[in-house]
This record gives structure tokens, sequence and C-alpha cells, in this order.
């Protein structure tokens, strides 16, 4: 499945494989993919996914009756390594003046071995 949705005006081109959209047909729940643009001492690129779907999401855009999407900068408090317990360190929102500068162009979302995985990116 091929489609395209806006988030801060700007089109995003959604492309689920189709093992992603026959896993999509046996859920009973929403999914909400979330693309996650992080800021730190570098950039980094996530797909997060979800099983509960907050309706009060204003972020959040509708795809279709199964899938959502939003789009999410965040940022460290912190560039050291050495204040990070864990696999990932704590994050908060990153808010941008300009949001639709960094909204991605595609977002790809796969169904492998039980696992929803996905990317996105700007070309």
């Amino acid at each position: 499945m091929n489609t395209q949705i806006n988030i801060s005006g700007k089109p995003v081109t959604i492309e689920l494989s189709k093992a992603a959209s026959a896993a999509m047909q046996n859920r009973t729940s929403p999914l909400l993919a979330e693309m996650e643009l992080y800021f730190s001492c570098l950039i980094r690129k996530k797909v997060r996914f979800y099983d509960n779907v907050d309706s009060d999401d204003a972020e959040r855009v509708h795809v279709n009756d199964g899938l959502a999407v939003r789009f999410r900068p965040v940022a460290t408090q912190s560039c050291s390594v050495g204040d990070v317990e864990g696999d990932e360190p704590p994050v908060t929102d990153f808010p941008i003046a300009k949001p639709a500068a960094f909204v991605p162009h595609w977002l790809r979302i796969d169904y492998i071995k039980g696992e929803w995985c996905g990317e996105f990116g700007y070309q």
C-alpha cells in the first residue's frame, strides 16, 4: 500500500510492504508509527511503533483505520555519555520554529518475523 499524507503542510509518502499490509489487516486496534528525529551530539532517525494510539494526540495524522503517523523531534538534555544509564538517554520534545523543514519525505513500514520495522528519509 502506498499513500500520501500531510504533516505540517508537507507531503509524506507512506509505503507499507505486503507483509505490513497483511499484518495491519489482522490488528484489532490502530498502530501508531512515530518518526523520531533525535537531536543530541549527533542526529539519529528512528521509527517507533506504539499499539496504544491516544485519540487526543493532536500531532498524529490518520492514514487509515489501522494506522496513524506522527513526526516527533526530540533532544537529550546533555551530550555526556557518562550521564546516561541504560540503553536510551532520556529525551524531551524539541520545539522547531519551522517543522516542515524537518518533516521527512517518506516513511516505509515493514513487518518482519513478528516485529514492526520502519525507516524514513529525505530524498
